[in-house]
């Protein structure tokens, strides 16, 4: 008669165990961040229910404002003013407008993305839009645009120096010694007529997204969990 007996080996035992640790760390972690993020997204509606954050010239933890309603005061900086390439609004081809706002009684400053205009014939000069001069007061939905490098894009030189390919933060930076917010702005639609196309998508749930990491990872826990149990049956014969 054959018995089915539950014998596992140390060593794999030791391996399963810690991976299972591993796994419900990360999942704990991701968790976590969600919790958080949707505590900053109360936050910020309960925020946005008085008015838009008034942004001065303290720099800011970016995590604390982005995807909330901001307002500024300054003059813009039209000879350091770029644009960002391969900007497509309905299926036409296009470029967005940045232009640094020095904020009133500072010298820091915070890019504003004004919005898209059509750029169609790459061999003409990029389209000028004229910025207001003087103060100002602009209002829009902090962003924090993303670092992250595609590995089948590789860098390289821009065609041109006031055409960037993404919204690069640090560079800005580097380029310019005065402090920079490290946040930009997307200027609302109705803040300014200036013909520019301001249709900005809906901010990432990352909560949703968190949620989701964490229960892959335990998922994977459980997985592995049973995997081990099962491959620690043995046969047992006895008569």
């Amino acid at each position: 008669m054959q018995d089915i007996c539950f014998k596992p080996r140390l060593i794999p035992a030791l391996a399963t165990l810690l991976t299972v640790l591993l796994f419900v760390h990360l999942g704990n972690w991701q968790a976590d961040k969600g919790e958080r993020r949707a505590a900053e997204i109360q936050q910020f509606r309960e925020r946005a229910r008085h008015g838009a954050y008034l942004i001065g010239p303290s720099l800011l933890d970016a995590t604390l404002v982005q995807d909330a309603p901001v307002s500024v005061r300054g003059h813009y900086l039209p000879a350091e003013q770029f644009y960002i390439d391969n900007r497509q609004e309905d299926g036409k081809p296009g470029v967005q407008l940045v232009a640094p706002l020095q904020i009133s009684g500072s010298q820091t400053r915070v890019l504003v993305n004004r919005g898209w205009i059509a750029w169609a014939d790459r061999r003409s000069p990029l389209p000028q839009v004229a910025l207001p001069s003087g103060e100002v007061q602009v209002s829009g939905i902090a962003s924090v645009p993303s670092n992250k490098k595609f590995f089948l894009m590789p860098e390289h030189a821009d065609e041109r120096p006031q055409l960037w390919s993404r919204l690069d933060l640090p560079r800005f930076a580097a380029m310019h010694p005065e402090p920079t917010q490290t946040f930009v702005i997307l200027q609302n639609p109705g803040d300014a007529e200036d013909g520019l196309l301001r249709r900005w998508p809906e901010p990432e749930d990352r909560v949703a997204m968190h949620r989701s990491y964490s229960l892959q990872w335990y998922a994977m826990a459980l997985a592995l969990v049973i995997f081990f149990c099962v491959a620690s049956l043995r046969k047992r014969v006895s008569t």
